[in-house]
């Protein structure tokens, strides 16, 4: 409805999303949302993007915001101090402070927090037991450690932040509104992000100021590909790249190529070629 394409995930805990159309259509969706009294309050963040960055409309219900199966976990009731962009610089120059990208590797490969630490995960929900693995953050002596955690707009750090504080640490900090936050609100020459920021649309990736970014995807395993990237001999269109060119049968990499002959005609034909389902990561 209203031009209106985009997911939105619904669960017991809160919702979330990203959506995207015409202005008076989102304008519209926000203030159907905005009409339940629980939603009330509900913060959104704007990009503009030049082209339709989502095909569909959907919306699902699950069990989590974003899965990271700690039943007992409530983000609702505890979670990390809240950082303003403009006073993240400052605790990141803290010395003592810990900072964790809890964003998946694939994300952190393109960018990230000067000094931050990549817990070099597959997805959300392997991130307690990374915590588990780090012998800096067990035992008692270690719940004084200062920790700062960011991600993409500020829904992963609510269970992260909350996860730590949980297993006792006292001084849990993380970035309010995630890096998108923080790369619209501090100008590049007092930023001390590096690089881009994945996001799950069609945009990819974004930078300062939340204009699109340079990196495609690849359509075959999803990975973000930089110019560089695809200089790979392992790289073709729609089918394969460096990362997942040996993980494809050739069946696989016909249906992939088949798919992208679609995908180039329906472009000549001024139309957005859908298509079945293809392989995607885990969005938060």
């Amino acid at each position: 409805a209203n031009e209106v394409k985009g997911t939105l995930l619904l669960a017991h805990e809160g919702i979330n999303g990203t959506i995207a159309g015409p202005e008076v259509g989102i304008r519209t969706v926000l203030a159907f949302l905005r009409a339940d009294p629980r939603l009330a309050s509900l913060v959104h963040k704007e990009s503009w993007s030049p082209k339709p960055p989502f095909t569909r409309m959907k919306v699902k219900l699950k069990k989590e915001i974003v899965t990271l199966r700690v039943p007992e976990l409530d983000p609702n009731k505890t979670v990390g101090q809240y950082v303003k962009p403009a006073d993240w610089n400052a605790l990141l120059a803290d010395p003592d402070v810990v900072v964790i990208d809890t964003r998946n590797d694939y994300e952190v490969a393109i960018g990230t927090f000067k000094g931050a630490v990549n817990p070099n995960i597959k997805n959300f929900v392997q991130l307690p037991a990374w915590l588990d693995a780090q012998p800096h953050l067990q035992g008692d002596a270690a719940k004084k450690t200062k920790v700062a955690m960011f991600c993409t707009g500020g829904i992963r750090c609510e269970k992260s932040t909350a996860l730590m504080k949980m297993r006792g640490f006292d001084e849990v900090f993380h970035l309010e509104g995630g890096i998108l936050k923080y790369l619209e609100e501090i100008p590049p020459e007092q930023s001390i992000w590096e690089g881009e920021c994945f996001v799950f649309d069609e945009r990819v990736s974004v930078g300062h100021g939340l204009g699109m970014g340079s990196h495609d995807l690849c359509r075959s395993c999803r990975w973000p590909l930089s110019e560089q990237d695809k200089l790979s001999p392992h790289y073709v269109l729609g089918v394969s790249c460096e990362h997942c060119h040996d993980q494809r049968t050739p069946e696989q990499k016909e249906k992939l190529a088949e798919r992208q002959r679609q995908v180039v005609l329906a472009e000549a034909r001024g139309e957005i070629h859908v298509g079945a389902k293809m392989p995607s990561h885990d969005a938060p």
